[in-house]
């Protein structure tokens, strides 16, 4: 199975890329499904016909569906929920704030994509094309899976540890069995999830842009967030590209030469990563032929579904008495970035972004003092403490 997901700023043309590449990947013989995780759905529209939240066929190897979530909330969530606001009615808290509390915080994010994979396994398709929500939801929907197995686990160990020591006591105000089977449950399916989502032979992301600076920055923005999670980007998509003529008119002149100075800086930018490009049209690009002609023009006689780039993943190295953790980071600055060691956890935080990273036993019980960006990438350097040392001579 490929899994494509494209994003990038609201309206720089996400649906109509991710429509075209699945119709190219379906024309290629590929049994490929496009879905819109977008809570503003315009894929139906980009398609030119009405979808609904099961995959629909459109044409020979074509399907395409628009996620529903809060019906997926209620199908994959609903009786876990209703189990959780019992108990905490339970203790005295109304109805309504108790039905508010049962919903975990990014569960919608959570439900959706455990949809996505689990539709593309059932329908056994091999190629499945996401057309993603604006660059900071996306972001946050690819941040659940660790954010959710990291409060699995420490609820899974809340009910190993202290539920057998104080049980009499924690039975009234912790969940019940059913609820933490059902959490460790839905972990299980969110790691295999996570796994899947972070393989370069499986998942690929693809930023969509714009010759405007303000666009190129928040791709450059969601490229750093992808690295910090760990998810493979093998490419970039720029649309809406003024093509060079002899414009007699001032103003689209000017147009072309600041969207030219914008495009080369592109290029330059997101190497060594192929950018493709994609020409403003005068019309809107509506219906599968039309989709089929821009793919095209993207991609040429290239399959869309390959991978085209495999970077560098996260690595540890020894130099000597020193261990040195290389991070791929790319536009990132340094001070913008907050780091904690926490036992066998590396704490790294970047805007409104946080990732735990678990280390190598290796590293558990060394220190971490020295942290800097070498090559696009954080490298932090572990050493044993001085009083490790001490003790050992």
């Amino acid at each position: 199975m490929r899994i494509i997901l494209y994003l990038g700023k609201g309206g720089v043309g996400k649906t109509t890329v991710a429509a075209a590449t699945a119709v190219r990947a379906a024309t290629l013989g590929k049994r490929t499904l496009v879905v819109s995780t977008d809570l503003a759905h315009s894929l139906a529209d980009c398609l030119n016909t009405s979808l609904t939240s099961d995959p629909m066929e459109l044409k020979t190897n074509l399907w395409a569906q628009e996620v529903n979530v809060l019906d997926e909330m209620r199908r994959g969530w609903g009786k876990l929920q209703e189990s959780m606001s019992k108990t905490l009615r339970k203790q005295g808290i109304n109805a309504v704030m108790a039905e508010e509390l049962a919903l975990i915080p990014g569960m919608d994010e959570i439900v959706s994509l455990i949809n996505i994979y689990r539709n593309a396994r059932e329908g056994n398709f091999e190629v499945v094309v996401i057309d993603a929500a604006p660059t900071g939801e996306t972001v946050r929907l690819l941040s659940m899976p660790d954010t959710f197995q990291w409060y699995a686990g420490r609820l899974s160990a809340l009910q190993s540890s202290t539920l057998n020591l104080a049980r009499p006591l924690l039975k009234a105000v912790l969940p019940n069995t059913e609820i933490l089977e059902s959490v460790k449950l839905l972990s299980e399916r969110v790691k295999t999830l996570r796994e899947v989502l972070g393989n370069p032979d499986i998942s690929s992301y693809r930023p969509v842009v714009n010759p405007e600076r303000m666009v190129i920055k928040e791709a450059l923005r969601a490229e750093t967030y992808l690295a910090l999670f760990g998810y493979p980007i093998d490419g970039v998509v720029c649309n809406r590209v003024i093509q060079p003529g002899n414009y007699q008119d001032q103003f689209m002149q000017e147009m072309y030469q600041t969207q030219e100075k914008l495009r080369q800086q592109i290029h330059q930018t997101f190497a060594p990563l192929p950018v493709w490009e994609a020409p403003y049209r005068s019309r809107e690009i509506l219906g599968i032929e039309a989709l089929g002609e821009l793919a095209h023009t993207i991609f040429g006689e290239q399959d869309p579904t390959q991978v085209f780039y495999r970077g560098p993943v996260q690595e540890v190295t020894r130099e000597g008495d020193t261990y040195v953790l290389r991070l791929p980071l790319p536009h990132v600055e340094m001070n913008k970035v907050l780091m904690t060691k926490k036992g066998d956890e590396m704490i790294i935080e970047i805007g409104n972004f946080k990732r735990d990273i678990t280390l190598p036993a290796v590293l558990t019980h060394q220190e971490a003092t020295v942290a800097r960006f070498v090559n696009k990438a954080l490298e932090i350097h572990f050493t044993v403490p001085e009083e490790e040392v001490g003790k050992s001579a």
